[in-house]
Formats: structure tokens, C-alpha cells, sequence
């Protein structure tokens, strides 16, 4: 028996229904599985890892041991509101330094897209590229954000021994520097 028009069309939209019924859920697993990913806890080691940064040397967390570090993670380059966030880690570096503190920014952009944002906006810090979004995910900070994977907006103060003494989960890049300014020195006078 041929098909009819009206069940050709039939068949036709309960295929497409099926598709974006699994596409829905394949994007549904993918941000349960990234929900999964447990966020490293105050009091553990900070995981290790190595990237390149803006000039494209490799920089590893452990060349920092003996140092304060401050490790933010950050969706995108140059866009307004992680310019905001470096532009003010920028302006309190001085203060950093005199806390013997590094600040680490990652995003999962490129080298070179690093570069253009240090030079487009003065940023003297280092910023680290993590395109394989490993270091974001051991960090549980890998957003899917529109099919897209970035970094989510994630802060760890990791002590001179490594270990993570404090973290902030999705700041505000309005008053973030400061904020973390402030609990740097505060854990800095009891030790």
C-alpha cells in the first residue's frame, strides 16, 4: 500500500521529533556528567598540571610551591566581564606581589588569543591556555555553555604547600580581586 501524503508527512516529523528528542538528551547528559565533576574542597592538594601560557612556555602549578597562588578560571578573552575581572587583578598586582602571591588566570582560549588580550588590555599576570579543558574539568570548572565548552568563573587560593585554602564559586568579577585581596591577608595573619 503506498504511502499517503498526510502519512508521509507523518513519518516524516515523528523522525525529526526522535532526532531533536536525542539531541535533547545527549545535551542533557552532557551537563549532568559536568554537574558530576567534583570541585576540589578546602583543605585538599591542588590538583598539578602544566600548560602554556601567553608567550607559550609551559608553567607548571609546582614551579609556584613556597608562593600563595591565586587560580582563576574564566569563560573568555576579552569579553566584558573577564576584562573587568583581570583589568582589576591587574590594578591590585602590586598587592599581590607584596603577599607573595602569583595570580594564574585560565581560560580554555588559545595562546595567542591570550597574547591580543594581554597586550589589548596591559594584563602583566599570567594568563594559561587550556584547550584540551582538562585542567578546568579536574578543577570542576568546565562549563557547557550553548553547545560550547568554556571555563566557569571559579577562584582557588592554593597556600605556599599546595593546598587549597579557600575558593569562590561563580564570582562576581565586579569585586572579585578584592575579595580575595582580603582573605589572602586575613589567612596570611594567622599564619
Amino acid at each position: 500500500m503506498p504511502l499517503t501524503r498526510i502519512s508521509l508527512v507523518a513519518v516524516i516529523l515523528i523522525a525529526l521529533a526522535a532526532i531533536l528528542l536525542v539531541l535533547a538528551f545527549g545535551l542533557l547528559l552532557t551537563h549532568v556528567k559536568a554537574a558530576l565533576i567534583p570541585i576540589p574542597q578546602v583543605g585538599q592538594m591542588a590538583p598539578g598540571f602544566t600548560l602554556p601560557s601567553q608567550e607559550g612556555t609551559p608553567v607548571s602549578l609546582y614551579q609556584f610551591r613556597g608562593q600563595w597562588v591565586v587560580l582563576y578560571f574564566y569563560p573568555k578573552d576579552q569579553t566584558p566581564g573577564c576584562t573587568l575581572e583581570a583589568r582589576h587583578f591587574q590594578r591590585d598586582l602590586s598587592q599581590y606581589a607584596a603577599a607573595h602571591a602569583v595570580i594564574l588566570g585560565i581560560s580554555v582560549d588559545s595562546v595567542k588569543s591570550h597574547q591580543s588580550f594581554c597586550v589589548k588590555d596591559g594584563l602583566h599576570f599570567t594568563l594559561l591556555a587550556d584547550q584540551e579543558k582538562k585542567v578546568a574539568a579536574d578543577y570542576g570548572s568546565l562549563n557547557n555553555y550553548m553547545g560550547f565548552k568554556i571555563a566557569k568563573r571559579n577562584t582557588f587560593l592554593i597556600n605556599p604547600e599546595g593546598m587549597i585554602v579557600k575558593e569562590w564559586i561563580g564570582v562576581n568579577p565586579n569585586h572579585h580581586s578584592a575579595e580575595v585581596l582580603a582573605a589572602l591577608q586575613e589567612l596570611q595573619k594567622k599564619n
